[in-house]
C-alpha cells in the first residue's frame, strides 16, 4: 500500500493542539476540561459530583482532544480527494470507547492523575460505570469495530455506516437456569461520544407503487412514489487511531418520521393516531435483529436494511456533490463494502439513485454500481443466507423488485451464452429462487453487484468456491478472494491485557502495538524459565481478576491455580457448546467413579447469548446452567471441577475473561464456521486451542505449530462423506459407553431436578438427527481433553507452549486484515494528516 504526501493542514487556532483549553493534554488540561464539563455541559459542582458525572466529564474532556483531529481528518479528504472506504454494517460492536481513545491519545497516565483530584483513586472505578454501546451482537459486529479502528490506526479515510439502535439487541439475566432477555437501555444515561448531525438527515420511502413516464429528451422512465417515508438523522461516533492524527467517522443513522405529531387527530382525541407515524418511522432504529418469527418482524428486517443503505448511499452521493465531484466518478471516491448480506440491497438501491434521481442510463450506473460495490460473506449456514419473500419484498420495496428483475435478466442472459441450454444452472444462478414460494436471494445479488467477493477464512473461502457458490466461481473466478479475519491488538491486549502489554513493552519495545509482526522475537525466550515466570505471572493475574468478578457476580469461589477452560461466544448447535457441557458430564461421572486422578483442576466457564426465538440454543443454556448447579454443589467435585455460566457477555465483559483463559475451546463442526474472531483474540493473550480444522482454526494452528494446537473431529471433507453415507449418531453412543452413560444421566433428570423431559428435545436431537455431528467427535474430543490434562501438569512447558501462541499470533491483527483489503480489493491508499496550528495569545 502505497503512501502519500503528508498534508500540512493549518485550522485556526481554536480546537488545535495549541489550544489550552480544549487540546492540552497533560493531567493539569484534563482536569480543567473535566472541571469545565462537569460546571457548564453537566450543571454540576465536583463535591457533589456522581461517578456517571464524573465520567460523563472525563468523556466529555477526551471528545474535545478528538475533535482536531477528527475535523482535520475531514478536512483533509476535501482538500484532497481520494477514494474513501464506506464499510456498510448492520452492526458495530464498538464496546466501551473511553478507555480506548485514552489509549490511542496516550493519556491514560494523565487521565488518573486528573481522576485523583477528584478523590478517585483508580481510572478502573470510572470505566467501570460506562454503558456498553448495544450497537451490535457477536463476530460481525466486533469486526466491524476492529476494521474501524485499524483504518483509523492505518490513516485509511473511511467511514462506517450503520443503524444507531436505541436498544441494542437485549440485556441477559439468567433466571432459573434460562435466558431471559431484558431491555438494554444503553442510551439511559446519555452516551457523550455521538455528534447528531441532524442538517445532513436523508429521507427514505416505503411501499407504494411505481409508474412509468416520457421525460423532455423521450427517455422511458419510472419513478416511485411511495407511501411511506421515514427520516434518516445522522449521529456520528469519532473512532481515533493509534497515535495518529487519523480520525474516522462512524455515521450510525436514527429513524425519524416526516411529521411527528397529528395535531388534527389529538384534537379529535385520537391520541394513539396522534403520534402513530412517529412511533411507526422511529421502530426502524429500535431494536439490532428484531424476531423474524413473524411476518411483521420480517418486514421490519427488510425495512432497517433498506433504511440505513439507502441514508448511507445518499450521504455518498451528497458528498460528492458538495465537493463538486461529477456524479460519474462515484467509483473513483467510494469504495462500498457489503458486511455480509444486510446491506446487499445496495446493489439495487445505487442502482435506483443514479438511473430515478440522476438521470443515468442503465449500462453507465450498472458501471460505477459493479465497480463500487464489494461483498464479504461470513457465512456458509443456509438460514443465515438471507432470502426474502416476493410479494413482501414487493410490498416494501415495489422499485426495487423491478430493478432487480432488470439485473437478473441482463445477468441470465449472460449465463445462457456462456452455458447454452443449461437450464438447471440459470435456476441456480438467478437471484429469484423458484423453489416453493418465490424468493429474493440477498447473496446473489451481492454477488453479481460486486466486483470482488471475499471469504474471511481461508478454508471459508475455499468452500464458498466448492460448495456454496461453485457455478458463480467458475462464471467469475477473478471476483472470489480471501481475506482473513483479524482483530485489533490496541483494544484485546493493550487495553485488556496491561500486565501483558507491559511485559511486550519491556522485551519488545512499543512498537509491536502496530507492528504484530515483531511478536516472534518472543519466540527466542520459550527456554528462558525467568521469562517464562514472568508470561506466566500475567497470565495468573487475568484469572486473579476472573475470579473475582465471578464470585461477585454468581456467588461461586474458583480457584485461579486451575485450569480456565473458555467457550465463550454466540450460543448455536454448530458452535456446539452442548459438546463440551457432554463432556464435562464425562468428566464428573469419573471423578464420582474413583478415575479422576488423570484429570486436571478445572474452571469450564461458558458466555454468550442465544437468539430469543432459537428455543435449542436457549435449552443449551439451560443445559449448562443445570450442570453447573449439581457440579457446583457436590463436595467431591470441591478443588477439581466448576462450571460457570457468565451472563450478559459482551466486549466489556470479554475484556476480562480473553487474558485468563488457559484453553480456548473452538470446537463447531468442521466447515460450518466462517473464522471466528475470538479464537484470535485467545491465541493472543496465550491462550491454547483445543479446536477443530474449522474456520481460521486452520490457519491459527498453522501459525501457532502443531504441537501448540489441541486438534481433534472430523475434518470438513470427513463430515460431507458422513452425510452422503447416511449418518447414525446411534453407532457412535453404543461404540462408548461413557457416551451413553452421560446422555442417561441427562434422561432421568439428574440436572433438571428429576424432570426427564426438560431436556429430552436436546437429547433426541442427539440421538436421532444430531444434525452438528456431536456424538462422531465426541470420542476424540474426550481423547484430546484428557491429552490437555497431561499437558496442564507440566506448568512451563504449558507456559512455553502459551508463549508461542502470542508471539505466533501476529497475523491475526486487523491491520493485517485491513492492509490486505486494501491492496486486493479497495485499492486505497492512506492519507496521513499533519496539523499545524499558529500559536496566538
Amino acid at each position: 500500500m502505497s503512501s502519500s504526501q503528508p498534508l500540512d493542514l493549518r485550522l485556526p487556532t481554536p480546537g488545535c493542539y495549541a489550544d489550552p483549553e480544549r487540546a492540552g493534554i497533560d493531567a493539569d488540561a484534563v482536569f480543567d476540561g473535566m472541571t469545565e464539563h462537569l460546571f457548564f455541559t453537566l450543571g454540576k459542582l465536583a463535591p457533589t459530583a456522581s461517578l456517571h458525572d464524573l465520567y460523563m466529564a472525563l468523556s466529555y474532556a477526551v471528545r474535545d482532544r478528538l475533535m482536531t483531529r477528527y475535523l482535520a481528518s475531514q478536512e483533509a479528504i476535501r482538500a484532497r480527494p481520494q477514494k474513501t472506504v464506506a464499510y456498510l454494517s448492520a452492526e458495530f460492536l464498538i464496546g466501551p470507547q473511553l478507555n480506548n481513545n485514552l489509549l490511542n491519545l496516550g493519556i491514560q497516565k494523565e487521565a488518573e492523575e486528573a481522576l485523583k483530584r477528584f478523590g478517585i483513586e483508580s481510572l478502573a472505578d470510572i470505566l467501570e460505570v460506562e454503558e456498553e454501546p448495544g450497537l451490535g451482537n457477536g463476530g460481525l459486529g466486533r469486526l466491524a469495530a476492529c476494521y474501524m479502528e485499524s483504518l483509523a490506526s492505518l490513516q485509511v479515510p473511511a467511514i462506517g455506516y450503520g443503524i444507531r439502535y436505541e436498544f441494542g439487541i437485549f440485556n441477559q439475566l439468567i433466571r432459573d437456569g434460562w435466558q431471559v432477555e431484558v431491555t438494554d437501555k444503553w442510551l439511559k444515561g446519555g452516551w457523550p461520544w455521538e455528534l447528531p448531525q441532524p442538517d445532513e438527515a436523508c429521507f427514505v420511502g416505503f411501499g407504494g407503487r411505481t409508474e412509468n413516464y416520457i421525460d423532455q429528451k423521450g427517455d422511458y422512465c419510472c419513478r416511485w412514489i411511495p407511501n411511506e417515508h421515514a427520516i434518516g438523522i445522522p449521529h456520528d461516533v469519532p473512532v481515533l487511531g493509534y497515535r495518529v492524527n487519523s480520525c474516522e467517522r462512524l455515521r450510525l443513522w436514527r429513524a425519524d418520521a416526516t411529521e411527528s405529531f397529528d395535531f388534527y387527530a389529538f384534537n379529535i382525541g385520537d391520541y394513539y393516531g396522534a403520534v402513530e407515524e412517529k412511533v411507526g418511522s422511529e421502530t426502524l432504529s429500535k431494536v439490532l435483529y428484531p424476531n423474524d418469527g413473524t411476518d411483521e418482524g420480517r418486514r421490519l428486517r427488510l425495512k432497517q436494511q433498506h433504511f440505513f443503505v439507502s441514508c448511507s448511499l445518499q450521504d455518498m452521493l451528497k458528498s460528492l456533490e458538495k465537493r463538486g465531484i461529477p456524479i460519474h466518478e462515484f467509483h473513483n471516491h467510494w469504495t462500498v463494502q457489503l458486511n455480509d448480506t444486510h446491506p446487499a440491497i445496495a446493489v439495487a438501491e445505487l442502482m435506483r439513485l443514479l438511473i430515478d434521481e440522476r438521470n443515468f442510463q442503465w449500462d453507465a450506473a450498472w458501471a460505477i454500481t459493479s465497480r463500487s460495490v464489494a461483498y464479504t460473506n461470513h457465512t456458509l449456514l443456509p438460514e443465515a443466507l438471507e432470502k426474502w419473500d416476493l410479494n413482501l419484498f414487493k410490498s416494501i420495496l415495489p422499485r426495487h423488485l423491478e430493478l432487480i428483475y432488470e439485473i437478473n435478466r441482463r445477468f441470465l442472459q449472460q449465463v445462457r451464452l456462456r452455458y447454452p441450454g443449461n437450464d438447471a444452472i440459470l435456476r441456480k444462478l438467478s437471484i429469484i429462487d423458484e423453489e416453493g414460494g418465490k424468493a429474493i436471494r440477498m447473496s446473489h445479488l451481492a454477488t453479481i453487484g460486486a466486483h470482488h467477493i471475499n471469504g474471511v477464512a481461508a478454508l471459508h473461502s475455499d468452500l464458498i468456491k466448492r460448495q456454496l457458490m461453485p457455478e458463480f466461481a467458475e462464471l467469475w473466478p477473478e471476483k472470489f478472494t480471501n481475506v482473513t479475519n483479524g482483530v485489533t491488538p490496541r483494544r484485546w491486549v493493550a487495553l485488556a491485557n496491561p500486565e501483558l502489554a507491559h511485559l511486550l513493552d519491556e522485551e519488545l519495545g512499543t512498537d509491536w502495538i502496530t507492528n504484530m509482526e515483531l511478536l516472534k522475537n518472543l519466540e527466542k525466550r520459550q527456554h528462558d524459565n525467568a521469562f517464562l515466570d514472568k508470561f506466566g505471572a500475567t497470565k495468573l493475574s487475568g484469572k486473579r481478576k476472573l475470579a473475582g468478578y465471578i464470585h461477585r457476580q454468581t456467588g461461586v469461589l474458583v480457584d485461579p491455580s486451575s485450569m480456565f477452560d473458555v467457550q465463550v461466544k454466540r450460543i448455536h448447535q454448530y458452535k456446539r457448546q452442548h459438546l463440551n457441557a457432554l463432556q464435562i458430564i464425562t468428566q464428573y461421572l469419573r471423578i464420582k467413579n474413583g478415575q479422576g486422578d488423570d484429570l486436571a483442576p478445572r474452571t469450564v466457564i461458558f458466555g454468550g447469548k442465544a437468539a430469543p426465538g432459537y428455543f435449542m440454543a436457549k435449552l443449551i443454556i439451560r443445559f449448562i446452567n443445570g450442570i453447573a448447579e449439581i457440579i457446583n454443589a457436590d463436595p467431591d467435585m470441591e478443588g477439581r471441577l466448576r462450571v460457570i455460566f457468565l451472563p450478559d457477555y459482551n466486549v466489556k465483559l470479554g475484556e476480562q475473561v480473553y487474558p485468563a483463559t488457559d484453553l480456548s475451546e473452538q470446537i463447531s463442526t468442521a466447515g460450518k464456521e466462517a473464522s471466528g474472531t475470538g479464537n484470535m483474540k485467545f491465541a493472543m493473550n496465550g491462550a491454547l486451542t483445543i479446536g477443530t480444522l474449522d474456520g481460521a482454526n486452520v490457519e491459527i494452528r498453522d501459525r501457532v505449530g502443531n504441537d501448540n494446537f489441541f486438534l481433534f473431529g472430523n475434518t470438513e471433507s470427513e463430515i460431507q462423506s458422513l452425510q452422503t453415507n447416511g449418518y447414525k449418531p446411534s453407532k457412535y453412543i453404543e461404540e462408548l459407553p461413557e457416551l451413553a452413560e452421560a446422555l442417561r444421566l441427562v434422561e432421568v433428570g439428574h440436572f433438571s431436578n428429576g424432570d426427564g423431559e426438560l431436556f429430552r428435545p436436546l437429547i433426541d436431537n442427539l440421538r436421532q438427527n444430531d444434525p452438528f455431528f456431536v456424538m462422531a467427535d465426541f470420542a476424540d474430543y474426550l481423547r484430546v481433553q484428557g491429552e490437555v490434562s497431561q499437558a496442564w501438569k507440566n506448568k512451563r512447558e504449558w507456559n512455553r507452549m502459551s508463549l508461542l501462541n502470542t508471539s505466533r499470533s501476529g497475523f491475526f491483527s486487523s491491520d493485517r486484515s485491513i492492509r490486505e483489503y486494501c491492496e486486493g480489493i479497495w485499492k486505497v491508499d492512506p492519507l496521513h494528516v499533519e496539523i499545524t496550528c499558529d500559536v496566538r495569545d
